[in-house]
């Protein structure tokens, strides 16, 4: 088992550092990549260190992606390369994590009609406009994605986050 975070300059701190650490406290390790190697910082002044440039991710290591929100989703959406590796996410039917703007990420993709999502409210219509069906609540699960509004939501995305991954762990131990 092996978490993904793809981000970028901008990032929501909390969006991106909350979900780290509570993977981490569960024992799955995580690479962090964005469109280079080296520091990333975040809106509110935080630094992490993305190990991987989008180049290197070979999204067959991984079972789970998260993509927080903040400004960096603006940046990678304009990125083929993270387009790809989120597609391939999809097409492997993996587990996806996005909150807040990261969902813009998934318009991007052209995958989200017919989808159930949440997000920032601001981005609302942007989902709406491209297919997925808009919930406003605090996490919205369907089959694979599992999306969220804002930090206020964390605790309930990351709940919903690590069942989906032991259930998938128990399911690849049968």
């Amino acid at each position: 088992m092996r978490a993904l975070i793809i981000s970028a300059d901008g990032f929501e701190d909390t969006e991106l550092l909350y979900p780290l650490y509570r993977l981490i406290e569960e024992g799955v390790p995580v690479d962090i990549a964005s469109i280079k190697r080296g520091n990333i910082k975040g809106k509110h002044g935080y630094v992490v260190s993305a190990n991987l440039s989008i180049e290197e991710v070979v999204p067959e290591n991984y079972q789970l992606l998260i993509l927080p929100g903040g400004k960096a989703p603006s940046i990678l959406r304009e990125n083929p390369l993270v387009l790809d590796v989120v597609k391939k996410f999809f097409k492997e039917n993996k587990l996806i994590g996005a909150l807040c703007h990261g969902p813009q990420i998934l318009v991007s993709t052209g995958l989200v009609a017919n989808r159930r999502m949440t997000g920032y409210k601001s981005i609302a219509t942007e989902l709406k406009e491209a297919g997925a069906r808009f919930e406003d609540t605090e996490v919205v699960i369907d089959g694979n994605l599992i999306t969220s509004r804002m930090p206020a939501d964390l605790p309930y995305f990351m709940r919903a986050i690590i069942k989906a991954l032991k259930s998938a762990q128990k399911e690849e131990e049968l």
